[in-house]
This record gives C-alpha cells, structure tokens and sequence, in this order.
C-alpha cells in the first residue's frame, strides 16, 4: 500500500495520497518500534518468552 500510494501521488500529485502515504509509513514505524521493545522486554523476563500465550 505504501508503494502503491508513493507513486499514485508521484503521478498525480494528489495530496490525498501523500496523507495515505505518510499514515501507512508511520504505522509501519510504530509496529516496527512495538516490536522492538516487546522483543527487549522478552530479553529482560525469560518466563514471558516461555509461555504459550505471553500472560
């Protein structure tokens, strides 16, 4: 979606696009950056990671 989005607003400069753009790149960011800190968090508590379902 964020490739598609880049270059429908590339081609037709509608700002619309670019805000879809931009809001599916900040997802993407955040997701990324939940990841990292679950990641950390399963570093720091070993017993979380060995559980089936993370409670």
């Amino acid at each position: 979606m964020r490739h598609f989005s880049w270059s429908y607003f590339t081609k037709t400069g509608d700002v619309d696009a670019f805000m879809l753009y931009k809001e599916v790149d900040a997802l993407a960011l955040s997701e990324s950056e939940t990841g990292s800190v679950i990641a950390d968090v399963l570093e720091e508590v070993p017993e979380l990671a060995e559980t089936s379902d993370g409670v």
